[in-house]
């Protein structure tokens, strides 16, 4: 059995059985079905919980005169991310803010909770990184669909009727290596950060491993942003009305 955090000890402790249960039910098999819970999901899980307190927090303290320290995150956020949205995207960029703020949110934090003593980030985990690039595929695809009717469609075809039977999977791969991108950049990323800190601190206890916990942040931010940065420019394509 592979080594578990406290957090996940005490969820598995907990809700193994119903978790095998509904496991079974989508007739899926955990590898130990005494611990299905793994520590990536249970990191994950943490996350949606700081991030449920947060919006919560927020929306109970929204204030015109007096704005506290939450709102001026959050709007701070907002700002950040429609910034970045507006000239890609262009018109009609708002409907977007929400999934691209959401999902910059949840990635740093879940970067940054490899810093903290008895956690880790479970973009360290390629499940993770997987599953945000799949929701993030479908999520622009719909959009382009929604967006462009049987035009979204059509463009996979390419301009030429004749040389269909060529660009139609081109262009699937195209938008599979999409996918492999986003998860491959931010797993590896965080992979390795995670390494390199835990390695330095197993050398040299004090001083220097404090210049790689920098390092790591940074690189959690950074991370976040590309994300973001690659799924504004993919729903950008997949909106425009130029197919």
């Amino acid at each position: 059995m592979p080594e578990q955090l406290l957090l996940t000890e005490i969820l598995n402790k907990h809700f193994a059985g119903p978790v095998d249960s509904l496991l079974a039910a989508v007739h899926v098999t955990p590898v130990y079905a005494q611990a299905p819970i793994t520590n990536a999901f249970a990191m994950e899980l943490l996350v949606f919980v700081v991030l449920l307190a947060f919006f919560t927090a927020v929306r109970l303290s929204l204030s015109v005169e007096k704005p506290g320290a939450v709102q001026h995150l959050a709007e701070m956020t907002n700002e950040f991310v429609s910034d970045q949205a507006e000239p890609i995207i262009g018109h009609g960029y708002e409907r977007f803010i929400a999934y691209l703020s959401v999902t910059f949110i949840f990635i740093l934090l879940s970067n940054l909770l490899g810093l903290i003593p008895g956690l880790e980030s479970p973009t360290a985990s390629p499940v993770v990184p997987l599953g945000l690039a799949l929701v993030t595929f479908v999520y622009y695809h719909i959009h382009g669909i929604r967006s462009n009717k049987a035009a979204y469609i059509k463009q996979f075809l390419g301009p030429v009727w004749w040389l269909a039977w060529l660009l139609l999977p081109i262009e699937i791969i195209s938008h599979c290596a999409r996918v492999l991108s986003l998860t491959v950049r931010l797993y590896a990323n965080m992979y390795a950060g995670d390494l390199l800190t835990l390695v330095f601190f197993s050398l040299v206890p004090v001083g220097l491993p404090l210049v790689f916990l920098g390092l790591h942040v940074f690189v959690s931010l950074v991370q976040a942003y590309v994300f973001m940065l690659l799924a504004t420019i993919y729903l950008s394509l997949a909106v425009a009305h130029d197919h």
